[in-house]
């Protein structure tokens, strides 16, 4: 067993250094980035850049949202919080997706609705805006292929597609990351097109134009990384797969009849809390059940990484009260639920 513990931290040290690192090269990108930007903002007179550089200032601020759930989530548990901190990952970045939203999307709304609405605005110097927009290109593109080979990574390990991993993944910052830029790359283009038809119109509409839709744009990463977040906050089902992995373990052995109930819970990144309602075979005695308890308790962490904390209580299957609970959480397909297969 403390192999195996010695294994799994490793395991997690491992995985939130490779997340570190890549919110640590988003961040430097972003800083120089938004930096440019601003520059570029302030001599072209651009709403569509001046848009971009509070979506790099919502980006930099949110790295640094990240590192801090990072930080805090890897803390050991204490007796205020037993269950650990891992769910500060959570929360810290579900405050970074209202940051994109709030001091990004916001401003590049206002900003294009003024433009697109206040009269003409002169463009001065684009060439200045080009440059600025094909660096930070470069630089943006740079920064999310590092979030997409530890994503690649991440989801060949558990026999995933990358698609399958965004949606189902308990590590909110290297997601965060990779839509962020994702979106930046988007957001480039658009202040690309804004600043080229307003040389090419003299219209500043078009700046304008893309000012909103960068603002648009932004709402949607925010809305996206805040819904993922808000569930694993309210206590998500860990992945089937590890649950019917239980399921199947618990259930074939000797000494339990059924598994009348089964409750994960993500407590953090590669955490996950077990609680499971076991029908005893009524043979063994209560020194039998307590040996039985520890015995499954090490066979399942042995087995399972993931598993934090596991609660092993022993109930009748056929009581009425508990039968009609767990048909109530699962419906009919509770039926059969203690087999496997």
């Amino acid at each position: 067993m403390p192999d195996g513990d010695d294994d799994k931290r490793g395991d997690t040290e491992r995985q939130d250094g490779e997340s570190t690192l890549t919110v640590l090269v988003a961040l430097g990108a972003n800083l120089g980035i938004g930096l440019l930007k601003l520059v570029a903002g302030i001599l072209t007179g651009s709403a569509a850049m001046f848009a971009e550089a509070a979506h790099s200032a919502a980006d930099t601020a949110t790295e640094g949202l990240l590192l801090t759930a990072l930080h805090r989530s890897g803390r050991k548990a204490d007796r205020r919080h037993p269950f650990g901190y891992g769910k500060e990952r959570f929360f810290w970045s579900l405050i970074a997706a209202v940051s994109i939203f709030v001091s990004g999307a916001v401003f590049a709304i206002i900003e294009g609705v003024r433009v697109m609405f206040g009269g003409e605005a002169e463009q001065t110097l684009p060439v200045v805006a080009y440059l600025v927009l094909a660096l930070s290109f470069v630089l943006e593109a740079a920064s999310l292929s590092r979030a997409v080979r530890q994503i690649r990574a991440e989801a060949r390990a558990e026999g995933q597609s990358m698609r399958v991993w965004l949606r189902t993944t308990d590590d909110p910052t290297v997601t965060s990351v990779f839509y962020e830029d994702t979106a930046a790359l988007i957001g480039l283009l658009l202040a690309f097109a804004g600043v080229g038809l307003h040389q090419f119109t003299g219209s500043a509409f078009w700046d304008g134009l893309a000012s909103l839709l960068i603002g648009v744009l932004l709402s949607g990463v925010a809305y996206v990384l805040g819904r993922t977040n808000l569930g694993l906050l309210v206590g998500r089902q860990a992945d089937r797969r590890l649950v019917l992995a239980v399921r199947d373990r618990l259930a074939a052995r000797p000494e339990v009849e059924q598994v009348v109930d089964l409750l994960t819970m993500m407590t953090g990144t590669d955490r996950v809390l077990v609680c499971a309602r076991l029908d005893f075979c009524d043979a063994l005695t209560a020194a039998d059940l307590e040996r039985t308890c520890v015995d499954i308790d090490e066979q399942l962490r042995a087995e399972f990484s993931d598993l934090d904390e596991i609660f092993l209580e022993p109930v009748p299957r056929n009581d009425p009260r508990m039968r009609a609970r767990v048909l109530e959480r699962y419906g009919s397909g509770a039926e059969g639920w203690g087999r496997a297969g």
